[in-house]
């Protein structure tokens, strides 16, 4: 009778850690007949289930954790619509990419369809221009580019404070860790907002540090490696190596980039405001440029404000830099310590921000 009470109590105690399941009844209609549409699992992004599409219509049913976030995609169709398993269906329009369910879903997917219209406008745009209007307009392209990715981000921070006692969040959380750091996962699972416990969250901290991190085993090895050092001329022709600021006390951001790259651009006032924060405590920035026009780079360092060492060869993708450090596409940078050694490769927005606090502890 003990063992007998004791097991009982075992399985009483697991019980809670098991995840509930929970049916679901997803519905939709989709204008193209004969293609596919498929229900994924967004944890582990693999397909639950997948039917044709018949007379406009398609359905799926089961169970899934409760709560489990979920999405619904059609072949040849450029969209994804997401909804977290709450126990009440779903009718998905395809052709729309509107939802009728809970009020929690509703809410997510006016959400998502509102942070995606300006890329999706933008995407039409470009499909109807020309190889050369694009070309000619390039710059512009970029900057627009950049004003939808700023509005993203702004939009995601947004969520996660009017959100905060919901699981909406989760579905915006790639976004919010690419702009405030994967730092900030441990920081919301301290406060446990809702969503914290979801495994969603944990997942898009994962897939957004791999993702700011190279891939590329050629340029992950110089992590840990000691640096090797450049000489080229700055803008006043004066001579310069990465070796003069490399040093007891200082930390040394090798920041590899051109005037002619729209990303670099985007990126710099972030540098500055690592430059200005932590330059007093040690922080050096060093800019090697992939210009090629002497006139386009000065003009370029006066615009972006940077007050820190610049040189450059002016050779363009021929650049001394490019194969030292394996420098095939910039934004790219190496963080170099007080003893010479490289720690970290590619530090990109808030990842720039969490670096150096982790090192200048505020």
């Amino acid at each position: 009778m003990r063992k007998m009470l004791l097991s009982a109590a075992f399985i009483a105690a697991a019980l809670p850690t098991m995840a509930q399941q929970v049916k679901y009844a997803v519905s939709g209609t989709y204008a193209d007949n004969g293609k596919k549409v498929y229900l994924i699992d967004k944890l582990t992004d693999q397909t639950i289930d997948s039917m044709v599409v018949s007379n406009g219509k398609f359905a799926f049913t089961g169970t899934a954790a409760k709560d489990a976030f979920m999405a619904v995609m059609a072949e040849k169709k450029n969209w994804m619509t997401v909804f977290f398993n709450d126990g009440t269906p779903v009718a998905i329009n395809i052709n729309d990419s509107t939802l009728k369910g809970s009020p929690l879903n509703e809410r997510l997917t006016k959400y998502d369809v509102e942070i995606d219209r300006p890329t999706i406008a933008l995407r039409a745009k470009i499909e109807k221009m020309s190889e050369n209007e694009i070309k000619e307009h390039a710059e512009e392209l970029m900057a627009e580019i950049n004003k939808i990715q700023d509005d993203k981000l702004a939009s995601a921070n947004k969520i996660f404070q009017d959100e905060r006692n919901t699981l909406i969040p989760l579905a915006f959380s790639g976004l919010y860790f690419i702009d405030n750091g994967v730092a900030a996962y441990d920081k919301l699972v301290k406060e446990q907002p809702v969503f914290a416990s979801h495994p969603y969250l944990k997942k898009s901290r994962d897939e957004v540090a791999k993702m700011m991190q190279p891939q590329d085993s050629e340029k992950t090895a110089f992590i840990g490696q000691q640096f090797t050092d450049l000489e080229m001329a700055a803008p006043d022709g004066t001579m310069h190596k990465i070796s003069e600021l490399v040093g007891e006390g200082r930390w040394v951001l090798v920041d590899f980039w051109a005037s002619w790259c729209g990303p670099c651009r985007a990126e710099m006032p972030n540098v500055l405001e690592a430059y200005n924060k932590y330059h007093s405590k040690g922080f050096e920035v060093i800019g090697v440029s992939f210009d090629q026009k002497k006139e386009a780079w000065v003009k370029a360092i006066d615009q972006l404000k940077m007050p820190w060492l610049q040189i450059s060869d002016l050779k363009g993708w021929q650049c001394a830099a490019a194969p030292v450090y394996k420098v095939d596409a910039i934004p790219d940078n190496i963080l170099i310590d007080p003893k010479g050694k490289i720690i970290a490769r590619a530090l990109r927005g808030k990842f720039l921000q969490s670096q150096l606090q982790d090192i200048f502890g505020e």
